[in-house]
């Protein structure tokens, strides 16, 4: 199952510029499995989005992207968010250990929210996102070598603020997600792959492709 991890709505994400029903069509003409939505701080999106997968028989999650002292982190499988700022080890237990799931967000990227270094010190860090589609090929990669430093698995997902991006990058799981719960339980697990889109199919990433497809990635 391919699923983009990473989108956000307009909604609730400012800096977004498209609509739920839109990042659906989208997500659904790339192949994609299912897509999730982490708005910047908010999973307010969540009641609509349940909403309409049930109407376009389509996975359509939400999960939030929250900013932490030290940078960015994708959170999955809360109802709730805290309403105060963390440190990014506190957001990780505290996410956690209320069975949800932890992702580092670009964390090379040059716009001072990526966690950089600070990810490898994480206890509760369920993976790195190594494949982000609005972060420069040659951080991706950095951030990669950190995941493989830190022992963490790779994940996808296209940070999609417009609509071309949707689906640009994503994470193979094995197995079917139905709901956020099932989503952070196979995070946590970390039996995945980095996924990017290329000539109408999805292709696993490996570190070849930097020599024969560096034009897709």
């Amino acid at each position: 199952m391919i699923i983009d991890l990473h989108v956000h709505e307009k909604t609730y994400s400012s800096d977004s510029h498209i609509a739920l029903e839109d990042i659906i069509d989208k997500a659904m003409e790339m192949g994609l499995d299912g897509v999730c939505i982490t708005d910047h701080e908010s999973v307010q999106l969540r009641e609509k989005a349940h909403a309409l997968s049930r109407e376009k028989n389509f996975p359509v999650l939400v999960g939030a992207e929250v900013l932490t002292y030290e940078g960015d982190l994708l959170v999955y499988g809360l109802d709730h968010l805290p309403s105060n700022k963390m440190h990014a080890d506190e957001l990780a237990a505290y996410v956690t250990s209320r069975g949800g799931a932890v992702i580092s967000a670009h964390p090379y990227r040059k716009n001072y929210r990526g966690l950089e270094d600070h990810l490898k010190n994480i206890e509760c860090l369920s993976g790195v996102e190594g494949l982000n589609g609005s972060t420069p090929f040659y951080l991706n990669l950095q951030a990669m070598e950190a995941a493989e430093e830190s022992q963490n698995p790779v994940f996808g997902g296209s940070d999609a603020h417009v609509i071309q991006q949707v689906g640009k990058y994503a994470t193979r799981f094995n197995g079917t997600i139905v709901n956020e719960q099932e989503l952070a339980q196979a995070i946590r697990e970390g039996n995945v792959t980095p996924v990017y889109h290329w000539k109408g199919t999805y292709l696993d990433f490996n570190l070849e492709d930097l020599v024969t497809d560096q034009e897709a990635v």
